[in-house]
């Protein structure tokens, strides 16, 4: 989910509008909905209005992947417990405003939630600074100081099921981080942590962060998943090298968790990757990053595999 509207307004169903209008309060006029990009697996509009003579903006989100709900029928709760701890806790992150957690009144789960100031960023002008900048807020978020949750980590994938993938041409270095990650898991602190930190979900403004969007996978777990996923995207979107420099950031943040140090956390997030074959994420197209290709991104993923499967010997 980003912040990147589209040009044309979007149309809601009149039961959604309805129910966005109880939510922007008496007096108040929704002057405008739009389409976001980035999203793939929910649709999200950007909501424009007046209350009282001020301008107000909200973020809707409703669920539309039914398989997604089939398995995980409180999504909608789920990222609203996790928007209410994030904001509680100073992460930089929308407000809650409300939810139809069932689609009772909307017609689908939905929730509602401030919009934040900035943008997507995918091809910074200056890497090092961008680099810096998604090592220390994730570093942040994992200081925060938030009341637990009912949500707990578990892995994607069942881990003693795995398998080297065909189209690999490191197969060896899949057999040794496969291996690892069937082994014993490192003793960690559970912790706040978002489950999907990665590029398109960080908003800037400014050249600093402002925000963190996407908060439904969110849970208490280990800390090195969230530096593993956002790893395998930055080995996907820009090569290995950004991806170690990344990790290095984080790791030199004042308020970072040496726990993610170790490679076992990377190689599992890896392995959260082996659910299909390759494939240039959608989301990236949707806000404009060109030069992908399949082949490239499993060049890229074999390379990173190969230097994770080193740090064993």
């Amino acid at each position: 989910m980003s912040s990147t509207s589209s040009n044309s307004a979007f149309s809601l169903s009149g039961a959604t509008m309805q129910w966005l209008q109880e939510q922007a309060g008496a007096g108040s006029v929704i002057e405008q909905v739009n389409a976001l990009k980035g999203g793939i697996s929910s649709a999200v509009y950007g909501i424009q209005g007046m209350r009282q003579g001020e301008k107000f903006e909200y973020v809707l989100r409703q669920f539309t992947d039914r398989e997604w709900l089939d398995h995980e029928p409180d999504l909608a709760e789920h990222e609203a417990q996790a928007l209410i701890r994030a904001y509680e806790a100073a992460v930089p992150s929308p407000q809650w405003i409300a939810g139809d957690f069932t689609g009772q009144c909307c017609g689908l789960p939905s929730v509602l939630m401030t919009r934040l100031e900035g943008e997507v960023i995918l091809q910074p002008r200056e890497l090092p600074g961008w680099i810096e900048g998604l090592a220390r807020a994730l570093a942040g978020l994992h200081q925060a100081d938030t009341i637990p949750m009912r949500w707990n980590y578990f892995t994607y994938n069942n881990i003693h099921a795995l398998q080297i993938p065909e189209w690999t041409r490191s197969p060896e270095a899949w057999g040794k981080i496969i291996k690892r990650v069937q082994g014993d898991a490192p003793v960690y602190t559970p912790r706040f942590i978002h489950r999907d930190y990665h590029p398109t979900n960080i908003l800037w403004k400014n050249g600093k962060v402002s925000g963190i969007v996407d908060w439904v996978n969110s849970c208490y777990g280990p800390a090195g998943i969230d530096t593993g996923h956002c790893r395998v995207n930055l080995v996907q979107l820009h090569g290995v090298e950004i991806a170690d420099a990344f990790l290095e950031a984080y790791l030199n943040s004042p308020s970072s968790t040496e726990e993610v140090a170790d490679v076992y956390w990377d190689m599992l997030s890896l392995t959260d990757f082996l659910c299909g074959p390759p494939e240039v994420y959608q989301g990236w197209i949707d806000l404009g990053f060109t030069g992908l290709s399949t082949q490239i991104i499993k060049e890229r993923i074999d390379e990173y595999a190969e230097s994770l499967a080193a740090k064993l010997a």
